[in-house]
């Protein structure tokens, strides 16, 4: 796998001055900027940029062998995407200009203090890691294969729909927005945020936490922590899980159940990059990388007023969905040989024998628990086998018991059962079939005419189906 410094854009300094270059490097440091390359030769500075992943160049407009501005312009003409920084000994208009002209990012004069400076160099790097980011999303949809499989290496998994994945996980690994993980219950959620943090690049460690079953209070605790005599008993101050992932990744597992007052605090953390710890009156700022998931269907959970839209909207800026396990059935046989191996080992049983029979009757149960029920199914199959041969009729009773579940379902008639949305749609399409107008509709399923209204006017602008609107129930009236 590559280092993770490489997966990062560098700041690449170019100075005479060996002393002024460690000072910089010092300065830049200090402030989280971070990997640098330092270079006091201005003949090599073309050879390290095509050999670096460089993101942003510094350049002292004074060098020896080749000139700062004839610098300046060699590396705008062959790395045109790449923000350079001139640094000047005085503050003279007429070099700005033409600096500008030649393709500078932006002029600061030597000396006079690192805030104009730091801001600068901040402001070119979070360009240039945008554009980064596009163009891997971008090279990834074009990818077969992801570039380092070692991140993947608990993932087991051969279906092109993950493959596909791991292509996306990689490109938007690096980026400093916020991602969402959405998939079923047992589907590797947690695997997939640890190898987005390893991909990241990110010297900070990843922390996580299971939000389902926090209240606001004990939310901000866990997270935000609290200081000194912020509620009975806090006899010290607290450090939040926030402040251990500092320059890393915070893993919030299950936020479909965050309360109402715990979103808008979620909300402001991902807009602001800050919090409020229990009992301080002021605010903390964080750089840590934020990754939730859920098996909820956040979108339905905002129909339902429970969920607020512009934090699923800042949630998702990067959205991983991890399909269940009976969409990518090319997987099952993959798996069932890994989790043998892997009981064997633990239990130090002999390897079994694995026929085809027994991979196919697999292939025909739904994993409702996806992933995870796999592996207890597989376990439970070695504990009692006696034969050295993993019979069918060892898992026929999970193959069974979940047909005579299906016998009378809405569904049966379905090769797999619908998400909640899907079942929600079905049902809506049914009672507009039935009653041919929205008002009586929405009376067959429950609900008010307006939420069925809006439900229908979502459905048009996602997928473009024309919906009756609001017609007259009395059907004397059709057609006048």
């Amino acid at each position: 796998m590559k280092n993770k410094n490489q997966l990062q854009p560098s700041v690449m300094i170019v100075d005479d001055s060996e002393t002024m270059l460690l000072t910089i490097k010092e300065q830049l440091l200090d402030a989280g900027v971070s990997p640098l390359i330092i270079c006091n030769d201005s003949q090599q500075v073309l050879d390290l940029i095509a050999e670096n992943r460089v993101g942003v160049l510094v350049l002292y407009l004074v060098t020896p062998h080749i000139g700062g501005e004839e610098l300046l312009k060699k590396v705008s003409n062959r790395f045109p995407e790449i923000p350079v920084i001139v640094l000047t000994a005085l503050a003279e208009v007429d070099t700005a200009v033409r600096c500008m002209k030649a393709g500078a990012f932006d002029c600061v004069v030597k000396g006079t203090g690192m805030h104009d400076f730091l801001n600068a160099v901040r402001h070119a790097l979070k360009l240039r890691k945008s554009a980064w980011e596009t163009e891997s999303l971008g090279q990834c949809i074009r990818s077969d294969r992801p570039e380092n499989p070692e991140a993947f290496a608990h993932i087991i998994a051969q279906d092109k729909k993950m493959l596909s994945l791991f292509r996306y996980v990689e490109a938007a690994a690096p980026s400093p927005h916020p991602v969402l993980i959405t998939g079923e219950t047992g589907v590797g959620k947690e695997l997939f945020a640890t190898a987005i943090h390893t991909l990241s690049g990110r010297r900070g460690k990843m922390v996580s936490v299971n939000t389902a079953g926090l209240d606001d209070t004990m939310f901000s605790d866990t997270l935000f922590g609290h200081v000194k005599g912020a509620y009975t008993g806090s006899a010290g101050d607290r450090k939040g899980l926030i402040r251990q992932a500092a320059g890393g990744t915070l893993f919030l597992d299950e936020i479909g159940d965050l309360s109402p007052e715990s979103q808008v605090k979620l909300l402001r953390l991902l807009q602001e990059g800050e919090y409020l710890p229990l009992g301080c009156d002021k605010h903390s700022q964080t750089d840590a990388r934020i990754v939730t998931s859920t098996h909820r269907d956040l979108w339905k959970l905002q129909e339902e007023g429970k969920f607020r839209e512009d934090l699923i909207y800042r949630l998702q800026t990067h959205h991983v969905h991890i399909p269940p396990l009976r969409e990518r059935s090319a997987d099952i046989a993959l798996l069932t040989k890994f989790f043998v191996r892997k009981t064997y080992l633990k239990e130090k049983k002999e390897v079994p024998e694995i026929p085809e029979a027994f991979t196919n009757l697999l292939e025909t149960y739904p994993f409702p628990g996806n992933v995870r029920e796999l592996q207890s199914m597989i376990v439970d199959a070695m504990v009692r086998d006696g034969s050295g041969v993993l019979s069918p009729e060892l898992i026929r009773p999970y193959v069974t018991k979940m047909k005579e579940k299906e016998k009378g379902s809405p569904f049966a008639h379905l090769k797999m059962l619908p998400t909640l949305r899907q079942a929600s749609d079905m049902l809506i399409d049914e009672a507009m079939k039935r009653s041919g107008n929205q008002t009586v509709a929405a009376k067959l399923l429950g609900i008010t005419q307006p939420t069925l209204s809006e439900r229908l006017k979502k459905r048009r602008m996602m997928s473009g189906v024309k919906y009756p609107r609001v017609l007259r129930a009395n059907p004397c009236h059709f057609g006048q």
